[in-house]
């Protein structure tokens, strides 16, 4: 099982480090090298659009990654996103800038972030289910909880990364050539990703599914028949999405935009609270083992939602301590909705198309949430001068999810081998009670 959680885990966090050190480029120098505008509120808003296609492509590769990993297998389909991964972050680090190829480079740029947000679309979907399916029902929310881990130690390593350089660097060295080597590094990520994630075994829970003929088209069972579980999922994933982007990736640009505070504040700031932010989201995932998915869930959902007002006041005392103590503090109640997230939405679907179902609510929801959270929190801080409205955004989008969560049945314990009802049949919802898991 160690080896299992360690293949999702270590893959996840290449990925992630791939897909965030974009976040993070687009903040500190896309907005400049690709996108050059005279106001840098408007260049760092055309580098977030391009960083939100790639949460368009997300969906699409969700549901073509499900549809092969409902039928071919789990593993197969998670080397080869790691592959596309990779090859298309190590492709960045070697493209040329606006000022040499002109609107070429934004295209370039653009096209290489769709191949990132299609293989990322499958790979969150395969990694926490080869976790979930190896694991038994007891502890299935703690295994679960470190692909979901991968996250915050992507993040912590891509900010990691950019921090040193931009400690051994000058600023003007860092934008004009040493934000490529970050992107670089990620060859080198991948094919260590790749050596550890093909020595595990396919999951067991999908072999014994195999005995029955899987759906010809996963999407489509899906669509037709667990649509409830599919909106379930979205809504239980919004406000953890919202909030995280705009704690991490906004962060970036409201420290040094706004406060006009060096980027090494702000990339600190963050690597600290991702550490903690790493260590306590497999916390969280025990935590829903004991007392439920839902409970622990709502606790970040309400803290979030109430948190986020103190958030902005705080980062405003441009302290660095209380930068980071404020981040940090998000960052753990954040946890409480990520960490459970894995096994919850996994143990909405049956295993012939679980693949399928959980990475479109999970993709879907990243479309509406993530995608959109920079660029609107960014668009508000730029029409009133305020990072009052960009709270209330946040707050609303916990709203959601709290909401959400409360009216979803429990699904802990669930047997993964079984074949279960749609959610609200299954979970007693409309009816005087639980029914019985048809086999």
């Amino acid at each position: 099982m160690v080896r299992v959680v360690a293949a999702s885990l270590v893959g996840t966090t290449v990925e992630w480090y791939d897909f965030f050190l974009y976040a993070s480029a687009a903040a500190l120098v896309f907005n400049t090298r690709f996108f050059p505008a005279s106001d840098p509120l408007a260049g760092t808003l055309m580098a977030f659009v391009t960083y939100a296609i790639g949460f368009a492509a997300r969906p699409l590769g969700g549901i073509v990654f499900g549809h092969f990993g409902d039928r071919a297998g789990r593993k197969k389909l998670l080397v080869v996103s790691l592959l596309m991964m990779g090859g298309a972050t190590f492709a960045m680090g070697l493209l040329p800038t606006y000022t040499t190829i002109g609107v070429a480079a934004p295209v370039l740029l653009t096209l290489l972030r769709l191949v990132q947000g299609f293989a990322l679309g499958g790979e969150w979907g395969g990694a926490v289910l080869l976790a979930c399916e190896h694991g038994g029902s007891g502890r299935r929310g703690f295994w679960a909880a470190w692909p979901q881990a991968g996250g915050p130690a992507g993040n912590l390593l891509s900010t990691a990364v950019l921090a040193l350089l931009a400690a051994l660097q000058a600023e003007q060295d860092f934008r004009s050539w040493g934000w490529r080597i970050p992107f670089l590094l990620s060859g080198l990520l991948v094919l260590l990703g790749l050596w550890i994630r093909t020595t595990v075994p396919e999951s067991p829970v999908f072999l014994q599914a195999r005995a029955e003929p899987p759906p010809r088209l996963p999407a489509v069972e899906v669509v037709r028949r667990r649509r409830r579980e599919v909106l379930v999922a979205m809504g239980v994933r919004f406000g953890e999405n919202v909030s995280y982007y705009v704690l991490t990736s906004f962060l970036l640009v409201y420290v040094t935009t706004r406060l006009e505070l060096p980027r090494s504040t702000a990339l600190n700031a963050v690597l600290i609270g991702s550490v903690v932010h790493f260590a306590t989201i497999p916390v969280w995932g025990a935590l829903s083992d004991r007392a439920g998915r839902r409970p622990v869930t709502l606790i970040g959902s309400v803290g979030m939602g109430i948190w986020v007002f103190a958030f902005f006041a705080l980062l405003d005392s441009r302290s660095f301590p209380v930068i980071t103590v404020s981040l940090t503090v998000g960052l753990l109640l954040h946890g409480a909705m990520c960490g459970p997230q894995a096994a919850f939405l996994s143990e909405m679907f049956d295993t012939r198309v679980r693949y399928t179902g959980a990475s479109m609510g999970f993709q879907l929801s990243s479309v509406f949430a993530g995608a959109l959270a920079p660029v609107v929190a960014v668009g508000l801080l730029r029409a009133s001068g305020s990072a009052t409205p960009v709270a209330v955004y946040v707050c609303l989008a916990a709203v959601v999810t709290a909401v959400t969560v409360a009216l979803a049945p429990e699904t802990r314990g669930r047997d993964l081998t079984r074949r279960e009802e749609a959610l609200g049949r299954s979970a007693g919802v409309g009816t005087t009670g639980p029914r019985r898991a048809q086999p």
